[in-house]
């Protein structure tokens, strides 16, 4: 792969850059200041044949734009809400992602969150570390994880694997997706409003697209109610985050359980001082054995490219 120029758009994994850059010619796109990187992109569009990107920084429409040559783009994770798909599909610029090999980890991670929040693991750890347990006694009561209903939005990989988690807890499952799910055994909501109203926990797991944007809104969240609350470790933007942090102000939702955010790396800071929220900044595939894993899928993908063979997970 010596002749293939790679843009890398974010210093994503120090293993995959550093194979990126024996295997490749290598271009850096973070090392550029902002407001020179258009520049960088076209003084080296001749040369850059691949953008390897993740859900930070992809290929929007106008870095494909300034790249003629550009032939993939294999991207360092599952979400491709950061690549413009038409865009690649009008150019015929193939597309690859690394679904599979993070899944069990988000899906860890979403019962870890439930389970952090319902039990307030982290609010009673600062509690034993402040001192207050021996000056103020016992902590209060908090929720039991087992038995409760589980809702997940959306029902693929990630959804799947955090219901069968779930179902270890003896937790009931119910989903909402865009159709039902054959065999799966799970009860099916054709409308998120009725799913939200039947669920103890709300996780949310499906694609960032145009019609999932903000599909967690007031009303959604309304219907989940005082007693309920929300997992999110799909994408930022699935949920309203303004009227996120009014329901748990005015304590129309019980709590919430967060991995992603609208505006990331920024978080609102209202959520910071309430006990009745977990936030973790965008971890769910962030362990060494999934990230490893996730950049050989990655650099397979541009081999395979190179070599005219199959790619080995293609979008477009």
């Amino acid at each position: 792969m010596e002749s293939l120029g790679v843009l890398l758009t974010f210093p994503m994994n120090a293993y995959l850059e550093s194979e990126l850059a024996r295997r490749c010619k290598l271009f850096r796109l973070w090392e550029t200041p902002p407001e020179r990187r258009q520049e960088f992109i076209r003084s080296n569009a001749a040369a850059i044949r691949a953008i390897v990107g993740n859900s930070h920084a992809g290929a929007d429409a106008d870095t494909i734009d300034a790249l003629p040559k550009l032939e993939i783009v294999s991207s360092f994770s599952v979400g491709l809400d950061k690549v413009d798909l038409d865009k690649c599909r009008e150019r015929g610029i193939r597309v690859t992602n690394t679904p599979d090999v993070l899944t069990e980890d988000v899906a860890d991670l979403a019962i870890g969150l439930t389970i952090a929040l319902l039990r307030r693991i982290c609010v009673t750890d600062r509690f034993v570390r402040s001192g207050a347990w021996a000056t103020q006694g016992d902590y209060r009561l908090t929720t039991r994880f087992n038995g409760k209903t589980i809702g997940i939005i959306g029902l693929g990989r990630i959804g799947m694997s955090v219901a069968k988690r779930a179902e270890a807890f003896g937790c009931p499952i119910s989903y909402y997706s865009r159709s039902e799910k054959p065999n799966t055994g799970y009860k099916y909501y054709s409308n998120l409003l009725d799913l939200a109203s039947n669920c103890h926990v709300l996780i949310v797991a499906c694609p960032l697209t145009d019609e999932t944007r903000h599909i967690v809104n007031r009303d959604v969240l309304d219907a989940l109610g005082p007693k309920g609350v929300l997992v999110n470790i799909g994408r930022g933007p699935h949920v309203d985050e303004p009227e996120l942090v009014a329901a748990l102000r005015e304590g129309r939702l019980g709590g919430a359980a967060l991995d992603v955010y609208e505006h990331e790396p920024h978080v609102p800071e209202e959520l910071f001082g309430m006990d009745n929220v977990v936030l973790v900044p965008h971890i769910g595939s962030a362990t060494n054995e999934t990230r490893d894993a996730m950049a050989d899928l990655v650099l397979q993908n541009l081999e395979a490219h190179v070599m005219n063979k199959p790619l080995l997970t293609p979008v477009v």
